[in-house]
This record gives C-alpha cells, structure tokens and sequence, in this order.
C-alpha cells in the first residue's frame, strides 16, 4: 500500500498540522517507507512460531513474601467519621 500527497494532505488536515511542500514530500517518504517495512514483515512465514513474551529465557527472581510493615489501619482509621468493617463510610453521592 502506498500513499500519495492527497492522503498526506487528508491526514495533515486531521492532525491539524500545516506542512509546507517540502515537509509533505518528506513525510510521504516517510510514510511510505513505514508501510514498505509493515509488507515485509507481513510476508514472512511465522506458521509454527510460538508468540515470546520476554527475547530472553530468563527466570524471574522473586522475593520472599513476607510481611514488613505492621498493621495501622486502626489508628488511621480512628480519626474517621464512619468506619465499618474497616472500611470508610462516606456519604452517597450518586444517586440510583
């Protein structure tokens, strides 16, 4: 798929950018040099190649989970208007 300087203009027009002659021609160039690389990547035969999340085979390393802070939830909850469950009560403010 190759573009022209009318899609170059419709898409200046969206962006709501102004380009002179010179920065259309160039972003053409550009533009179309993206799609030229999507075409070749679109042609290569992935059949049978399973999708990576991470280039590397690599482990993650994990921690020990272990608790490391102790429980304030009391004390800031104390100054609460309305607590229940250890949850704050406030007022409705969407109405249903």
């Amino acid at each position: 798929m190759a573009l022209t300087l009318d899609d170059v203009e419709k898409i200046a027009k969206l962006s709501r950018l102004s380009l002179n002659e010179a920065e259309k021609t160039a972003t053409l160039e550009k533009l179309n040099a993206v799609f030229e690389l999507v075409e070749k990547m679109q042609a290569v035969n992935t059949d049978g190649v399973e999708p990576m999340a991470h280039p590397h085979e690599v482990a993650l390393r994990l921690r020990e989970d272990a608790v490391t802070e102790t429980d304030h939830a009391t004390e800031y909850q104390a100054v609460a208007p309305d607590v229940r469950n250890r949850l704050y009560i406030v007022p409705q403010v969407i109405e249903s």
